[in-house]
């Protein structure tokens, strides 16, 4: 109060209170601007110095988002499976999930290294200093979240729009893909195999929610988790109308016991994608619109007229 007091008796000292504040407002603006403050999944804080330009990713769903929000030329490896768009095929692959060259990889010198919460790599470049983000995202809530934030922490002019765009193309693709949806699918149920070893995609996964958005109702329940493990007996006594293998299986659903009492193996109501397609399908990214197309596709093929 006094001090409030003492400004109004000084007119010229309060003008000149307004421009440092003012002045100290715009600096810190300025470096909110380059040194943008994101936090991950592990709700770490990540604030570079200044916008990387030599990135490293070790999951492919990553690497697309980087380069759907194109910045695919920052990019200078990643981890073996990354495949799409076609640049990122020649750059040096670091491995897989567990298996990834750390001498490798800080040969790269990158400024970023964007990986997965569990990544068991994470750690270790925690300790040697390396920048990391740990984006690792299960749902289509959280997906749009990371485009956001990688918008953000590369340092694109209003990010917020920037990730707005690559969600809404998503968006675009889903809807078209709902409305070439087979009417006497809607309602039908479906087992989606989302990996080796009886990994399904449950409800409350993105996958299951693009299911859910086609109209078709997902036997994984939510309380199961994202992706679950189950058993073929667990399948069997769900009784899917349609089975989706986002993977190529190493045994024919046919031959796994009980199955071909299955009515979507009576029905011939199975799609088995090839590599390329389940890729598309079993990712968290910019091509979750594909995604559903190839699931719409799916289901024009198991009701045809």
């Amino acid at each position: 109060m006094l001090r409030g007091v003492a400004l109004a008796a000084k007119p010229g000292l309060t003008a000149w209170v307004f421009v440092l504040v003012l002045s100290s407002s715009l600096v810190h603006a300025a470096l909110a601007a380059t040194n943008p403050v994101v936090r991950d999944d592990r709700g770490e804080v990540v604030q570079l110095a200044r916008a990387p330009e030599r990135i490293v990713t070790l999951m492919p769903a990553l690497a697309e988002s980087v380069c759907a929000l194109g910045a695919c030329d920052r990019l200078v490896g990643t981890d073996r499976f990354a495949n799409w768009p076609e640049a990122v095929k020649s750059l040096p692959k670091l491995g897989g999930m567990d298996d990834v060259s750390l001498e490798a990889l800080v040969r790269l010198k990158p400024d970023l290294v964007l990986l997965g919460r569990s990544a068991r790599l994470l750690p270790r470049l925690v300790a040697l200093g390396i920048p990391v983000m740990a984006l690792e995202p299960i749902n289509q809530a959280q997906v749009q979240q990371s485009l956001k934030r990688l918008a953000v922490v590369l340092g694109l002019p209003e990010p917020d729009q920037q990730a707005a765009k690559v969600w809404q193309q998503v968006q675009a693709q889903l809807t078209q893909a709902r409305a070439a949806m087979p009417p006497q699918a809607k309602g039908a149920s479906v087992y989606f195999e989302a990996g080796s070893g009886g990994y399904a995609a449950g409800e409350a996964s993105f996958i299951g929610e693009l299911i859910t958005a086609l109209g078709l109702r997902n036997v994984v329940p939510t309380q199961l988790g994202p992706f679950p493990q189950l058993s073929p007996e667990w399948v069997l006594r769900s009784q899917p109308d349609l089975i989706m293998m986002g993977q190529t299986p190493l045994d024919p659903v046919q031959r796994r016991p009980g199955w071909s009492q299955l009515a979507a193996v009576k029905h011939n109501r199975v799609c088995q994608f090839t590599a390329e397609q389940g890729d598309v399908l079993v990712r968290p990214g910019p091509r979750m619109g594909e995604a559903a197309w190839l699931m719409a596709q799916c289901a024009q093929r198991s009701w045809k007229p």
